[in-house]
């Protein structure tokens, strides 16, 4: 096992289009990379998990295996049980039972592993840490972070409502900057030049009433994720971010159930991903 100890490891969300993250932590995973400090996004922190947990092919069996056999992405859900995804599926059912997770390894690894949420009385970003032996409060932190608006319900986490950090906080580089690592790994979800077509629009009151401070945030969606994707490329010009990320348009959509895609995806992030601990090992000797 390495640890890469003087740089952090920054996951990036994106729903199904985080497939291509399992497969980067999975080659990880292969070559024995682990990272002491990881922060982690909405899909791209229930990735980071099961890579938390030493666990490689979880996170791709969930993904994919897990998603034609059970249908778990979908409408349905969303009149069944408030979400798009079926959460007593994926954070009850899956973790306890049909794919364990390997909790003892969690939460005996040094390493830390921030989860980003948006805190919605606030509208800020949180970075969450659950390193106490909390199985509950560590799989209610898990859903919190991936709880899209509009297509999820609100999650309570330590008696706080929050939401999807990737409201706020979509690719945390600065964060990771200002816990010590001037030198960061990025895996993205999207080809680099990508940015969000479309202007962002003030949210009715009507929309979550009760949060003003969210509605806000999410009124600055587009352009505060822009201006975070020119930001990464500016770092990674000039050699404080290594990124990998796609290296194509992607043809995976944010809820995408075609497994083929999916597939696909999976196996362009783990040959970047081999392709980069390959390089780490000859800059080594």
């Amino acid at each position: 096992m390495q640890i890469v100890r003087n740089s952090g490891l920054i996951l990036e969300g994106g729903g199904m289009r985080s497939v291509f993250t399992s497969g980067v932590l999975d080659a990880f995973m292969k070559h024995g990379f682990y990272f002491r400090y990881v922060v982690a996004v909405s899909a791209g922190a229930c990735n980071g998990l099961s890579y938390m947990s030493r666990q490689p092919r979880r996170a791709r069996i969930s993904n994919i295996d897990m998603l034609v056999k059970y249908n778990y992405l979908g409408v349905r859900h969303l009149f069944t049980q408030g979400c798009i995804l079926d959460p007593e599926l994926l954070y009850d059912r899956f973790p306890n039972e049909l794919f364990p997770y390997d909790y003892d390894t969690y939460f005996s690894t040094p390493a830390t592993f921030e989860m980003v949420t948006t805190n919605c009385l606030t509208g800020r970003a949180e970075y969450l840490v659950e390193h106490e032996g909390n199985r509950q409060r560590l799989l209610d932190i898990a859903r919190a972070t991936s709880s899209l608006p509009y297509v999820a319900k609100v999650v309570q986490v330590d008696g706080v409502p929050m939401l999807d950090g990737g409201i706020v906080d979509s690719i945390p580089v600065e964060r990771a900057e200002s816990q010590g690592f001037s030198h960061n790994v990025v895996i993205g979800t999207r080809n680099r030049g990508f940015r969000l077509s479309g202007k962002d629009r003030k949210i009715p009151p009507f929309i979550y009433k009760k949060y003003p401070r969210l509605r806000v945030a999410l009124s600055h969606r587009i352009a505060v994720y822009n201006a975070q994707l020119e930001l990464l490329e500016r770092k990674e010009d000039d050699g404080s971010v290594t990124c990998i990320r796609p290296l194509r348009p992607m043809e995976v959509g944010r809820i995408e159930k075609n497994p083929a895609k999916l597939e696909r995806l999976y196996e362009e992030g783990f040959q970047l991903g081999e392709n980069w601990c390959l390089e780490q090992k000859g800059g080594n000797g």
